[in-house]
């Protein structure tokens, strides 16, 4: 599915007249009103995730692409997560600004390199999180 440059509206309506769909076969393939799918055509309503799903299957576009074509917003969020590149301690390690406004001491970096070899941390903001325990725990 090439959706750059179209909305969600665009995109269901092109699909549905290459298939040769009326608007209102559409809404009763999904269990909805045919005025329910004006509407998405002309991007006047958002669709819950359950009429997205219904609707790429009806037709036959790829979920996750239409997922993110009606919510843009969500797929910034996992741009985020994919623009990064190395393990969490790498990300934390690398990040010579975060580590001096945290102040981390090299016994500190240790314990830290220590506790990413027992396992995958998350993210790199796991590691202020432990970095702040171990300190709480120690008193500092």
């Amino acid at each position: 599915m090439k959706a750059k440059n179209r909305s969600f509206g665009q995109v269901i309506r092109e699909r549905r007249r290459q298939l040769d769909l009326t608007q209102e076969e559409v809404a009763a393939r999904i269990a909805t009103s045919t005025p329910y799918i004006g509407h998405l055509e002309s991007n006047k309503r958002h669709p819950s995730v359950r009429v997205v799903t219904k609707l790429a299957d009806v037709l036959g576009l790829e979920h996750s692409a239409l997922f993110f074509l009606a919510n843009p917003g969500a797929k910034n969020l996992f741009a985020r997560n994919d623009e990064t590149t190395g393990s969490a301690w790498d990300q934390f390690r690398k990040d010579n600004k975060l580590c001096r406004a945290l102040n981390v001491s090299a016994e500190e970096m240790q314990v830290l390199a220590a506790i990413s070899a027992l396992g995958e941390v998350r993210g790199p903001r796991d590691f202020v999180y432990i970095l702040n325990c171990i300190r709480q725990a120690l008193g500092r």
